[in-house]
């Protein structure tokens, strides 16, 4: 006789978030050496403390772009989507199953609009670096592959060392450019 799976996913259970990310995931190394609260202290005289609604949590904010960042997830509304669903990025950001995820528009408006003129995406990612680099996280080489099918020279005589700059401004540009197309995709101004 064969049995449905269709009642289980009516059933409640009680669960832990805990519980449910592996030990040895990539987060939870990161959570265990940056210590991110120092981005509360960067960003208070870019919000005002006794006018408007509560604010998304700032660090929540730039953990989200964080793991935009470091998952090369190139759209907000996609980063969004990503920590509905993935249990680790939840974790990460402090939210619970049931929490709602700050929406996409959030970020960009936050980036657009209070974060506009400054530097300060430079400024966090610069320290978040120097925490890495401090715990060893981070090493002086770097692979990055197109996935480009290309000759394989495997002399390990020859070779040439090239340092590779990227910085964090490029990441939003690129988030600046998927957010204008997404505005013309659905027929809003610019």
């Amino acid at each position: 006789m064969l049995r449905s799976n269709r009642e289980k996913q009516q059933s409640y259970e009680f669960v832990s978030i805990e519980d449910l990310v592996p030990q040895d995931h990539l987060l939870r190394k990161v959570d265990k050496y940056i210590d991110f609260s120092f981005i509360d202290e960067k960003v208070r005289p870019l919000y005002c403390a006794d006018n408007g609604r509560p604010a998304i949590d700032p660090v929540v904010l730039f953990k989200m772009i964080f793991l935009g960042y470091f998952y090369g997830i190139r759209s907000e509304r996609q980063l969004e989507r990503e920590i509905q669903t993935n249990l680790a990025y939840r974790w990460f950001l402090g939210l619970g199953l049931t929490d709602k995820v700050p929406d996409h528009t959030t970020i960009s408006w936050n980036r657009r609009t209070r974060f506009k003129d400054t530097n300060i995406f430079q400024d966090i990612f610069d320290e978040i670096v120097l925490q890495a680099i401090s715990h060893r996280m981070v090493g002086g080489r770097v692979l990055v592959t197109d996935s480009t099918h290309v000759k394989a020279n495997a002399n390990k005589h020859q070779y040439t060392k090239q340092m590779v700059l990227q910085n964090t401004k490029d990441y939003v540009d690129e988030l600046n450019a998927a957010v204008a197309e997404d505005r013309k995709a659905h027929g809003k101004k610019p």
